[in-house]
């Protein structure tokens, strides 16, 4: 008995060595399911972020252009203002004064003019009949002449006593929003200086001031001049988008105005100007912002999720899986990154598919997979970035590898 026990474990031992470990046929493991995607070629367009601040479109300082004791203040502190809107009240009783005498003088010279006026009518027949000298009537005619230009003095005169008198009354010279009152009432203003009353800004539409690389700048042109590279939006303005200081994104775009056609020497920068509509008045003068401008597109770019790309010191690698089933590294350009997606410029091909997900399934390097589409979704990112290495933060620019 203990025989035939023993030849039955045997026959059970190789009847079990024949199916295998995963009981496939052959007696080999079953091929890898790995999430792919295929190469489509695309237009992408070359998005930069850039730090920036926010700066109001129009800046006007009220300032006090009469001397005098400031008596009212007409605004409420932070509020919005219009153009030749009152602000403040400066006591005008001297400058009332100055107007009513000029007045006076404008009427003295009026009656002055009218009376000479008279004489050398009166005169003119009487020099034709010789009945007076003409020394006489040429007296007359100047001293009409004289009296008429008096007169236009005294207008003069009115007019500037006027101006000042207007001046009493401070008024905003444009339409914005106004800080706090930088004087209070029963203040001497104006008194042998210009002072500063208030200060008001025009936020809509706001400024965002930022910087870019010389270098990305010239790099940049010269992909556009030798034809790697299309305008961003046909050659109209390049469209900005703001990012706030929490991450998030403000809700209107705006549009890039110019670029500073000087280097600064000092940090290799070039300056730039985008407008942002404001209606809101979300956004405040001296914030700070991150802008994403697209500066120009690449017509036959491809993008990769960062998960499918492994980089390392000897260079960039994805794995494209062949005609045969197996996979194959395969090394890689990278451009940009946006969006959690690589920028590839070169190493691939059209149609070929390249493996995303599923790299822990993959137990004997070379052996044959099955592929399937990937759908991204939030298991998969984890799995496929935690078996790749980690992608580096700052890649090199587009623009810069579609130049060299």
């Amino acid at each position: 008995m203990a025989v035939v026990a023993a030849a039955v474990l045997l026959a059970a031992c190789g009847k079990k060595e024949e199916g295998g470990a995963g009981g496939a046929p052959g007696g080999g493991m079953p091929p890898a399911t790995v999430g792919v995607v295929a190469v489509q070629p695309q237009a992408v367009g070359l998005v930069t972020e850039l730090p920036g601040r926010l700066e109001a479109s129009r800046v006007a300082e009220v300032r006090a252009r009469a001397a005098g004791i400031l008596q009212k203040r007409l605004f409420r502190e932070g509020s919005d203002v219009r153009a030749g809107q009152p602000l403040f009240e400066i006591d005008a009783a001297p400058y009332e004064a100055a107007l009513a005498s000029a007045q006076a003088s404008l009427a003295r010279a009026e009656a002055n003019v009218a009376q000479t006026k008279a004489q050398a009518e009166r005169y003119k027949p009487l020099v034709e009949a010789n009945a007076i000298s003409k020394q006489d009537y040429v007296n007359a005619v100047a001293a009409q002449k004289q009296a008429e230009a008096d007169v236009a003095v005294a207008r003069a005169q009115v007019r500037t006593a006027s101006i000042n008198r207007g001046y009493a009354a401070v008024t905003s010279p444009i339409s914005g929003r106004i800080g706090r009152a930088l004087v209070t009432e029963g203040a001497l203003v104006g008194q042998g200086e210009v002072t500063a009353l208030a200060v008001v800004q025009q936020i809509n539409p706001m400024y965002v001031n930022f910087t870019q690389s010389a270098n990305e700048v010239l790099n940049l042109r010269r992909a556009l001049a030798a034809g790697k590279l299309a305008k961003a939006g046909g050659g109209e303005s390049a469209v900005v988008h703001v990012l706030l200081d929490d991450g998030t994104e403000y809700g209107r775009t705006g549009k890039l105005l110019f670029s500073d056609l000087t280097v600064d020497a000092t940090s290799g920068q070039v300056t730039l100007r985008a407008e942002v509509p404001n209606p809101d008045g979300l956004l405040l003068p001296g914030m700070y912002v991150r802008v994403r401008i697209e500066q120009a597109q690449l017509e036959q770019a491809i993008l990769l999720p960062q998960q499918a790309v492994t980089r390392a010191a000897t260079g960039d690698t994805v794995l494209v899986v062949g005609p045969d089933s197996k996979p194959a590294p395969r090394q890689v350009k990278l451009g940009q990154n946006q969006n959690n997606q690589w920028i590839v410029l070169d190493g691939l091909k059209p149609g070929e598919q390249v493996i995303v997900d599923g790299f822990q399934k993959m137990m004997v390097p070379g052996a044959p997979v099955k592929p399937v589409p990937w759908t991204p979704n939030a298991a998969s990112g984890a799995a496929g970035a935690s078996a790749h290495a980690g992608a580096a933060s700052n890649p090199a620019g587009a623009a810069s590898a579609a130049s060299k």
